[in-house]
């Protein structure tokens, strides 16, 4: 009878302890499966945008003058094309070097295949897709204009004005037929005017390229205010100095126009 009992009591202690052990393992188990996972997920750098870069020499169209202008003085020295007029018509028909024209293939005059067969780039301009001339630096778009005038009979009659008389050679070449703009004289003449382009032209009449730069040098920037009496007065000059250095006829400034200044 005490052996029963003893063995009753162990397989109850038996049974007690699989039971305990068995819920012991369930809570370890939902512990396990409640408890959040740190994964560790490595972060990729974000993309940067690639800047917009200009052209680093000309990002204005007083830099494109600054890089051009020795260019341009050249030209007129071996063709009679005033510098004043090249520098315009560059501004003017590549957006300061910044068209497509430009960019993509040096042409900074707009012109067209013709008679060209060398490269091409096609562009929409007056009609869809027209062909234009494609060069390999922009220094050889510049002589190509030089020639492109010099060498055709349409525009002999330009090389008749004098290279300091801008405004003939403006009009002489929408009359010419270089533009379909009606309005291409006013606009060359007034770049010229506005960025004193026309200084450059005294170089080839009095032959000092490499001597006269520093008499030019000294400029004034109209701002909002400016008249010509308070310039003249700043540079302790005088008013009708003033309009015969920058070919004025009347008094009147525009903001962002520049003058030659010269002291007395």
């Amino acid at each position: 009878m005490a052996s029963y009992r003893i063995i009753k009591r162990f397989t109850l202690l038996l049974f007690s302890m699989l039971i305990l052990s068995s819920c012991g393992a369930r809570k370890k188990s939902r512990r396990h499966k409640n408890t959040p996972v740190s994964i560790e997920i490595p972060q990729q750098e974000t993309p940067k945008k690639s800047p917009v870069v200009l052209h680093p020499n000309y990002n204005s169209t007083t830099e494109y003058i600054a890089f051009f202008k020795a260019v341009a003085i050249h030209e007129m020295k071996l063709y009679g094309i005033p510098a004043s007029i090249t520098l315009a018509q560059g501004i003017l028909e590549s957006g300061s070097g910044k068209g497509r024209l430009a960019r993509q293939a040096n042409n900074h005059f707009g012109i067209k295949c013709h008679d060209w067969t060398g490269a091409r780039i096609y562009h929409d301009d007056d009609k869809a897709q027209e062909c234009f001339r494609k060069y390999n630096d922009p220094n050889q778009s510049y002589r190509d204009h030089s020639l492109f005038l010099a060498k055709r009979k349409r525009y002999s009659n330009l090389f008749k004005y004098k290279s300091t008389d801008y405004k003939s050679w403006a009009r002489g070449l929408k009359k010419a037929g270089y533009a379909t703009d009606p309005k291409y004289p006013q606009k060359l003449i007034s770049l010229i005017e506005r960025y004193a382009l026309y200084r450059y032209d005294i170089f080839e009449k009095d032959n000092k390229l490499d001597n006269d730069e520093n008499q030019w040098s000294q400029t004034h920037t109209v701002s909002k205010g400016d008249t010509l009496y308070s310039i003249s007065k700043r540079y302790n000059t005088t008013v009708e100095r003033l309009k015969r250095l920058n070919n004025m006829n009347s008094n009147t400034l525009s903001i962002g126009q520049i003058l030659i200044i010269t002291p007395n």
